[in-house]
């Protein structure tokens, strides 16, 4: 049994009366196929506004939009979408059943797209698709914040902070994530105290309560540490334990600068002394059994942070008190400056990394979500604006759910 061209395409869009194909044209050398829909005459529409039944047809308003393509042709629904007068509410247009309201694109194009866009830059994506890509990021701005309105944090219990940088300078920006989950659930400009005031709001949008969260992981950012005691009294502040790493790291440096102005067997080393053991290559160790004959300060600052390594591993909190205090002692009696001035750093944020070792958090996920971000970034080569890079994380790192037409 064969069917018309107009019957086909009706049945390929899931048209339902009184919804039909009225024409077909299809212009080859310009590689566009239009479909023309139409409704059966009388036809009576629910009130768009009450959901009143058997409205009359007031009048129609000519709309287009853009659907996927039919092989190599672009292909574009054409309507006009009758306007129904109801009693109660006045002239209301119908919403037609391809399309949301006020879109340009049909939902199954909403639904290529969203899909590309988590997978490539939107750019890339408006180039596959043929349309400009303002058209795009309002599609994509549509589905995050539908998708962001439906989130449920009543069961988010910790969270980890830290900032990010949108552009080269200062343009940061702090993102916020479910930790046991392992998903950005925030992200807002900035990265001071009131970042964490943006979180609580929106984690209380989101059916959570502030007094909730038992966990926080940070770095020694005054401003997260305010921000975080200000507004979630309840929850334990740990420090991160590779930002405490990344202090020891830069006092070994520091050390090794000012010994290397008269000791040249330092210079080009840096790496070796940043570097963790286990992943220095071969020639590295050898040098670095080198330098260590040579009872460098260097050397001993090393070996400072190598300590200071271990008390991650350390599971008994009261050993693990023990442990920092003797270690804290040997570092403020090393007569290195730099190490010195970072261990009182570290005395001076003493009961949040003791906290490491009753709750186990870091910022590892934040540190491979971060590096997702900044690729992310370079992929696009920047973004024209702070919104769309955040709605681009939320696209890619927020495990969002979204309402995608199949």
């Amino acid at each position: 049994m064969s069917i018309s061209q107009e019957e086909l395409f009706r049945i390929a869009l899931g048209l339902e009366k009184p919804w039909y194909i009225k024409t077909i044209d299809f212009k080859v050398e310009e590689k566009q196929l239009d479909l023309h829909i139409d409704f059966d005459s009388g036809s009576k529409f629910p009130c768009p506004s009450c959901d009143g039944p058997g409205c009359h047809v007031h009048d129609t308003i000519e709309r287009t939009w853009r659907h996927l393509n039919f092989f190599q042709f672009k292909t574009y629904l054409h309507c006009r979408v009758p306007r129904t007068k109801c009693e109660d509410c006045g002239v209301k247009q119908v919403q037609v059943p391809w399309a949301r309201k006020s879109s340009g694109f049909t939902l199954l194009m909403d639904s290529m797209i969203v899909i590309l866009a988590q997978h490539m830059p939107v750019k890339t994506v408006a180039d596959i698709i043929g349309e400009h890509d303002t058209r795009i990021w309002r599609v994509l701005e549509h589905y995050v914040q539908e998708a962001r309105s439906n989130e449920d944090f009543s069961n988010v219990h910790s969270v980890g902070v830290d900032e990010t940088s949108r552009a080269k300078g200062h343009n940061y920006i702090s993102v916020f994530v479910d930790l046991d989950e392992s998903r950005v659930i925030h992200v807002c400009e900035g990265k001071d105290s009131g970042t964490v005031t943006s979180f609580k709001h929106d984690y209380e949008e989101h059916k959570g309560l502030a007094g909730d969260v038992a966990n926080f992981c940070c770095d020694m950012s005054p401003a997260f540490i305010s921000g975080i005691e200000s507004n979630f009294e309840n929850a334990a502040i740990t420090f991160d334990r590779f930002h405490v790493m990344k202090l020891m790291n830069e006092a070994v440096d520091q050390v090794r600068r000012e010994e290397q102005a008269h000791n040249t067997n330092l210079k080009r080393t840096r790496y070796i002394w940043l570097k963790n053991p286990e992943n220095l290559t071969s020639k590295q160790v050898k040098e670095l059994g080198s330098l260590k004959d040579m009872h460098l300060k260097t050397s001993r600052a090393y070996d400072l942070k190598l300590s200071l390594r271990d008390f991650w591993n350390i599971r008994d909190p009261i050993i693990a008190e023990s442990y920092l205090k003797k270690w804290y002692f040997w570092a403020t009696h090393s007569r290195l400056v730099p190490v010195i001035d970072k261990a009182k750093t570290i005395k001076h944020h003493w009961d949040g990394i003791l906290n490491y070792i009753n709750t186990r958090i870091d910022n590892g996920v934040l540190e491979g979500i971060n590096s997702l971000i900044q690729a992310a970034k370079n992929s696009s080569r920047g973004f024209r604006s702070t919104k769309n890079f955040i709605i681009t994380i939320y696209l890619r790192l927020g495990k969002l759910h979204f309402n995608l037409p199949t």
